[in-house]
């Protein structure tokens, strides 16, 4: 697909939560764009983590009040990395170390004990918690390091003087048998869809299927694409499975609503 695509699908996801959230952590309010267009070109394969950076330096470059200073800093300490800076810039006179990440996360109500807790990622290796914690205890206080004061010198900032925030968005995915969970403190439009075990895929037999590329994850369902049927579809997640790896699903059902749904291995 365009990354085009994947830039609008970016640009509509919703921070996770507003303003100050978990662990005090404060997401950067932007204005929306009028005409989200990504000019950049990109070339050699990108993580999504990193195609997600390159998105987010479009949308601050097109505010004319924000500059970038820099990004991807990384801090070392005798040859060693000690962690590195997203992106460091100036919104107005405002100078600013911002975080940006974007995840997928299943409500799985057996994981863990507080509200937060049950979010975990499709192949369960990672979790909301566990990122929050990384935040708050290492990437946010590694501006205040005394090794990234010398990094800082370089664009005339002074940690004590910056504010920190971050560009933390999701899309969130609920068990399939429950779909009206309360998911607070988080924001509801952050719901994308829902997930379940491929013994209840057969739930779908009368669907059209597309399994879209990870980098597509972003983007959102259209009907513009080789559709599967759900045989082919079922043979597909079956492989996917004997690598424990749990594959986003577009499901179109007959009336042609498209559902967005990960067919887990656990």
């Amino acid at each position: 697909m365009s990354i085009q695509l994947q830039f609008s699908g970016y640009l509509a996801t919703p921070p996770l939560w507003e303003g100050s959230g978990p662990m005090g952590l404060e997401q950067l309010h932007l204005p929306a764009l009028e005409t989200p267009i990504f000019r950049q070109e990109l070339s050699g394969k990108f993580r999504l983590g990193n195609l997600v950076e390159r998105f987010v330096a479009a949308e601050l470059n097109a505010h004319k009040n924000i500059k970038i200073l820099a990004e991807n800093v990384q801090i070392q300490q005798d040859k060693r990395t000690l962690g590195e800076l997203d992106c460091l810039l100036r919104i107005g006179q405002e100078a600013l170390h911002l975080e940006v990440i974007y995840k997928f996360y299943l409500y799985d109500p057996a994981h863990g004990i507080t509200p937060l807790d049950h979010w975990i990622g499709p192949n369960r290796r990672d979790s909301l918690v566990l990122k929050l914690n990384k935040l708050a205890e290492k990437q946010l206080p590694l501006l205040h390091r005394p090794e990234t004061a010398s990094y800082l010198q370089t664009f005339d900032l002074e940690a004590d003087h910056m504010t920190q925030k971050v560009c933390f968005k999701a899309q969130l995915f609920l068990p399939y048998s429950q779909k009206d969970l309360d998911i607070t403190p988080l924001c509801p439009k952050s719901v994308y869809g829902y997930y379940l075990p491929l013994k209840d895929f057969h739930l779908f037999k009368d669907c059209k299927c597309y399994i879209p590329r990870k980098h597509d994850w972003l983007v959102n369902p259209h009907t513009q694409v080789a559709w599967l049927s759900f045989k082919q579809a079922y043979e597909r997640i079956e492989t996917f499975h004997l690598e424990q790896s749990a594959p986003l699903v577009w499901v179109k059902d007959p009336k042609g609503t498209i559902s967005k749904i990960f067919v887990v291995w656990w």
